[in-house]
């Protein structure tokens, strides 16, 4: 169990895919993301495993939610700022996104 104390470190925010471009060196089917995240937090590259479930233009444009306080990590050669968040359910896949146009770098509670 994650107490609430725990829940309350994630960063949760929202973000807008600026840029979607598949990741050649990886061995999975991934993108690469540019995602802006407002003034205070600024633009970001997430690589995400979705390359298999998404078309790009399906993404580009898209506001989604994601994680902003991972620490970062090279992903075959391409460092990712954060997570972006989903639900699956057998071979469905959806990002998370909210239901009303919402400013980039809002909060996820």
């Amino acid at each position: 169990m994650v107490s609430i104390e725990e829940f309350k470190n994630i960063d949760i925010r929202v973000g807008k895919i600026l840029e979607v471009s598949p990741h050649e060196n990886a061995r999975n089917p991934m993108y690469i993301l540019r995602i802006d995240f407002g003034s205070e937090i600024g633009e970001r590259t997430i690589v995400a495993g979705i390359r298999d479930r998404y078309a790009k233009d399906e993404l580009e444009g898209k506001k989604i939610a994601c994680v902003v306080n991972l620490e970062p990590k090279s992903v075959a050669g391409v460092v990712s700022n954060g997570m972006i968040l989903a639900a699956e359910s057998g071979e469905a896949l959806s990002v998370l996104v909210p239901d009303k146009d919402i400013e980039q770098g809002s909060r996820v509670h």
